[in-house]
């Protein structure tokens, strides 16, 4: 199967999505799975991994329920409180559900940059394994000192780096990044994602070539077997079309084996999220 491993659905509330700005008024709508099917079957996609983009237990219902009558999301990636007294009977219930394959805090909008290191946040975390999940790191580039930390204290969890953590690509910026992601990949049990870089570049005058440095970075720390394709759809309307911001790391791979293509277009999130474990 090739899978997109990040994308979003919501039915838009100016409530529930208060972090979409006026400057991003394109994504005040409603985006389901009846929208992003077509844009898949164009770029020559299976299926997607629908991940949260509220933190509610809400957010995990509805997610799940698109699941279940969708054949194009084949996993879900939710929210759950992991410092909540309930986590456990939560993580019980959630981990039943064959299409609920991991859990994301954003972490990128704490306060504290060193909030995955909480000793709540932490005992959390190290539930989830006996539960099958895995967890999706979204931090930005400042955080990642504190999610080297945190990788290296569960060797044995799987864990995903979304937007390849959010360098500076607008400004050029990529020594600080660079050193922390290469401390970070030196954890085996840490895959990443290729999405969210068009939204760090200047959105409505990126070119292919400002990605090309960070690729580069990243190919050589985690190798092809821990990288996956994602297009971060919606959110990637903000400075591209579905297709385009595909294409990008379509063509940056062209030239790798056809075993390793595959990892990265859809093989590697299959198996770190365990999706052909799921009906279709």
């Amino acid at each position: 199967m090739k899978i997109d491993a990040h994308q979003h659905f919501w039915k838009y509330s100016p409530e529930t999505h208060g972090w979409i700005s006026e400057e991003m008024k394109v994504l005040k709508s409603d985006f389901l799975p009846e929208h992003l099917a077509p844009l898949l079957k164009e770029t020559g996609f299976d299926g997607c991994v629908a991940v949260q983009a509220s933190q509610s237990n809400a957010e995990n219902d509805f997610l799940l329920d698109l699941a279940d009558n969708s054949e194009i999301v084949k996993g879900v990636v939710g929210w759950l409180d992991l410092q909540g007294e309930n986590l456990n009977e939560e993580l019980a219930k959630y981990s039943q559900h064959p299409k609920f394959c991991g859990l994301r805090h954003i972490v990128q909008d704490e306060p504290d940059d060193r909030f995955l290191l909480r000793d709540q946040f932490m005992q959390g975390i190290a539930q989830l394994k006996k539960y099958g999940l895995t967890y999706d790191i979204l931090v930005f580039e400042r955080q990642l000192p504190a999610a080297v930390e945190f990788a290296k204290a569960f060797p044995e969890q799987p864990f995903v780096l979304d937007h390849i953590a959010k360098p500076l690509i607008a400004k050029g910026e990529i020594d600080a990044w660079e050193k922390h992601i290469r401390e970070l990949a030196t954890c085996q049990n840490v895959s990443c994602k290729l999405s969210g870089m068009v939204t760090e570049a200047n959105w409505k005058n990126w070119k292919v070539e400002d990605f090309e440095p960070y690729l580069k970075v990243i190919f050589e720390s985690f190798g092809a077997d821990r990288l996956m394709i994602g297009s971060d759809w919606p959110v990637c309307l903000l400075a591209g079309q579905y297709s385009v911001v595909m294409q990008i790391v379509i063509d940056y791979i062209s030239n790798l084996s056809e075993d390793q293509k595959a990892g990265i277009l859809g093989g590697n999130a299959t198996k770190f999220y365990n999706l052909n474990s799921n009906p279709q």
